[in-house]
């Protein structure tokens, strides 16, 4: 099967998919996915920090997916390819964001690499080697 552009149904397929993911509601009835109590994925409410510049209106669509370093945060808000981005709130936290209006930017396999990344920055040292041992031909340190 041919790959496609991400829809924001993979969002969650890709991250319900990934071991010991415990999906949660926010306050407000946002999808939150957590691995061992830690979240990797969430549907953010809006927020005034990120805004469309023309209308000053705070994005309804914004999903935080958490990353393993800061040059991984810098290369995916750098690439003009990529539709991540972050805002001054963000600064200092290993997250990218992303409009769910925009995610037809990237694939699906795209969108599962960055998926999968952030559940390994924030599962245990034991999943993420379980993880990596049956899903890298490269082995840990993929």
């Amino acid at each position: 099967m041919a790959d496609r552009p991400a829809v924001v149904a993979d969002v969650h397929e890709i991250a319900a998919s990934m071991p010991h993911v415990t999906r949660i509601e926010g306050p407000k009835g946002n999808s939150i996915y957590q691995v061992g109590g830690k979240s990797f994925v969430f549907f953010r409410t809006p927020r005034p920090d990120a805004k469309n510049p023309a209308t000053g209106e705070a994005y309804p669509d914004v999903i935080v997916i958490w990353v393993e370093s800061d040059a991984d945060k810098q290369a995916l808000i750098q690439d003009p390819a990529t539709p991540f981005f972050s805002t001054d709130h963000f600064n200092g936290h290993l997250s990218v964001l992303v409009r769910e209006a925009d995610l037809h930017a990237i694939s699906k396999s795209e969108l599962a690499e960055v998926v999968q990344d952030a559940w390994l920055s924030r599962a245990s040292n034991r999943r993420r080697a379980a993880w990596l041992a049956t899903h890298c031909a490269d082995g840990p340190g993929r």
